[in-house]
């Protein structure tokens, strides 16, 4: 028998603005014609709607309130329709980036409005959370394990959208106002180049700029005598480890110049003369460093900045994006050289000499160069010929020596990788040899081999390592070997355990496995005769030049689930049939997690017909300047 009355349109639930206005509707069938009442329960109060006679139910959102209509004919028969909640939602403010401790409670909201009225679904890390459903994601005890990046999906039967991330950092991370999720650092110093005048000072400046990163909590690769796809690869690598938070700095010594606005860093492959197809863009790298959402970018140039073909019009360099957290540090002024200051067996760059002086103190990035610049400007040797210059945007009083405080995913390592362990190798007289494995630079490692204790079967022992086969590999070495880089060894570690030492350059070059023999000298106690015995050792390449080796998918982070929406508040749209949607705001959008590709190539309007570069004469005092 059929019902004699049906509702054929349900009112739905709508989240909708302050103050904004709405309608509510029911739709009814039946056998005689049909009467609406509409009613409200706020709390816990039931009334009925004054007024509220009618299919549809004009409401200004004001407060949180349940609504439902009943329909009678009039045989008086009744029903009634769903219940539906009207919720007001205040614009809001996005969720912000948050340090909580452990133990302390954490809540994230995501005011999302819609109709129908939107569900929920949170994530961390790109993992589905199945208790967390609401729009208030709230967790009473926070552990290490909750650090990590939450979004929420909110949709409806129109669709879906993604708020932006949040990262959330549980531990104790200090008192500080400021901190970093990561510090990774890239350095490349270029020495011995193959078209142009070799330099002294960049092997030793990015060794101690190195040591010193180090020791305030940053990741560090550094690389010497890199070629332009060299370069680019190490540029790409580092790129694609940056995330939101992290403190990152790029460094660079060795040649360089200026043209028509951009400044170009100098490969050791790049033909005479300069042209920007052949060298690197600095600014094309800091593009690409704020599109990772970092904390903090700083770029180190170490680097002469004469101008070429200064007549032409000044190209257009695309703007950086006004995010307040770009630093430069140019060691010279524009249109000047940068100079280097012999210092024994090694030069130091005049910039390195300073910077290396500040670079620890506990203060803004900005205040920190500053003192190094106002010291360059009170050096005797370089009045006149260099002054270093600041640029930068950095709206926030952010230090190297903040803390860090990770953001919970997995950590990829950076810096030294794996570390090659020391091992030890038995001859056949008995003596023991152990070999271990130096890395001074990224690219450059020491094989040190040392005799053990008790050496009772031979006397008068030397020991001697050397590559076997006369391969390319070997040839590369032997080319690329860099002189004194020794003396840089011993300032680390102690002299006795350099007995006998390998020098390991190039290793992005390597193709090969290497194969070193050891040989070892001794006179016999009783016949007083010298004897050789020799042993080899196998040095995986992939060991060798893993930083330049194809990085492993598996070890990427996951990939954000469904498409990102630009803006954590979701706003309230219609289509030109007046049916409510879900829609969104503008804003910026989140980086794509897919990897950060890094392109060498010139920009647009780069000029390719360059001048050739003037070398300027050695100055009294001073060492030979970086063009």
């Amino acid at each position: 028998m059929q019902e004699a009355i049906t509702i054929t349109e349900q009112p739905v639930s709508v989240s909708v603005p302050v103050g904004y206005s709405f309608t509510l509707r029911c739709r009814a069938q039946g056998r005689t014609s049909l009467q609406y009442q509409w009613f409200c329960q706020y709390q816990s109060d039931c009334c009925l709607v004054p007024g509220g006679t009618n299919q549809d139910l004009p409401i200004i959102a004001e407060q949180t309130q349940l609504y439902t209509c009943r329909v009678n004919d009039l045989h008086r028969n009744a029903v009634f329709s769903d219940w539906v909640k009207v919720c007001p939602l205040g614009c809001g403010k996005e969720n912000q980036e948050q340090r909580v401790e452990v133990g302390q409670p954490l809540q994230l909201q995501c005011a999302a409005m819609g109709v129908p009225a939107p569900s929920y679904q949170w994530y961390r890390n790109g993992n589905l959370l199945e208790q967390q459903k609401r729009k208030k994601l709230w967790i009473t005890h926070t552990k290490i394990s909750d650090s990590g990046t939450y979004l929420c999906c909110v949709s409806n039967s129109h669709g879906e959208h993604w708020t932006n991330a949040v990262d959330v950092h549980i531990g104790t991370c200090g008192s500080g106002k400021f901190f970093a999720t990561g510090k990774i650092a890239l350095l490349v110093g270029n020495n011995r180049y193959q078209h142009h005048p070799n330099l002294m000072a960049p092997v030793r400046d990015v060794f101690e700029l190195r040591r010193l990163l180090e020791h305030l909590g940053f990741q560090v690769v550094s690389l010497l005598d890199l070629n332009k796809a060299e370069m680019a690869t190490a540029v790409s690598q580092f790129l694609q480890l940056l995330g939101k938070g992290v403190y990152a700095i790029f460094y660079y010594a060795g040649h360089g110049y200026e043209h028509l606005g951009r400044n170009y860093m100098v490969p050791v492959d790049a033909p005479q003369p300069y042209a920007p197809e052949n060298c690197i863009s600095v600014q094309r790298i800091l593009q690409k460093m704020q599109q990772q959402q970092t904390a903090l970018n700083i770029i180190l140039l170490d680097t002469c900045r004469k101008w070429y073909n200064p007549g032409l019009a000044l190209s257009q360099v695309q703007p950086l994006e006004p995010w307040g957290n770009t630093v430069y540090g140019y060691s010279t002024s524009e249109d000047a050289e940068a100079y280097e200051l012999q210092d024994g067996e090694f030069s130091s760059g005049i910039f390195m000499k300073y910077l290396k002086k500040h670079i620890l103190q506990e203060k803004k990035v900005t205040h920190m160069l500053e003192d190094v610049l106002e010291d360059i400007g009170r050096d005797p040797l370089v009045t006149g010929k260099q002054v270093m210059e600041i640029k930068h945007t950095l709206k926030e009083a952010r230090a190297l020596t903040d803390p860090i405080c990770p953001s919970g995913a997995a950590a990829e390592h950076w810096g030294h990788g794996q570390e090659l362990p020391s091992r030890t190798v038995t001859f056949p007289c008995g003596a023991r040899v152990q070999l271990r494995f130096l890395r001074l630079f990224s690219n450059l490692m020491f094989v040190c081999a040392r005799p053990q204790p008790p050496l009772a079967h031979v006397t008068d022992p030397q020991l001697l390592l050397h590559q076997l086969a006369e391969t390319d590999d070997v040839a590369i070495q032997r080319e690329s070997c860099l002189d004194h880089v020794e003396t840089l060894l011993a300032s680390v570690y102690k002299r006795e355990e350099l007995d006998c030492v390998f020098q390991l350059c190039a290793l992005q070059k390597i193709q090969t496995d290497v194969v070193l023999q050891l040989d070892l000298h001794y006179t016999q106690p009783g016949t007083k005769q010298r004897t050789c015995e020799s042993l080899q050792t196998t040095l995986q390449k992939s060991l060798l030049r893993q930083f330049f080796s194809q990085r492993d998918d598996s070890q990427r982070a996951p990939a954000r689930p469904g498409s990102v929406c630009p803006q954590g508040g979701l706003g309230l749209g219609t289509d030109p049939k007046g049916q409510g949607s879900l829609s969104t705001g503008s804003g910026r959008s989140l980086p794509s997690s897919s990897p950060s590709n890094f392109s060498s190539e010139p920009e647009e309007n780069d000029e390719s017909d360059l001048g050739e570069l003037c070398l300027a004469l050695n100055q009294a005092g001073l060492g030979q300047d970086r063009p």
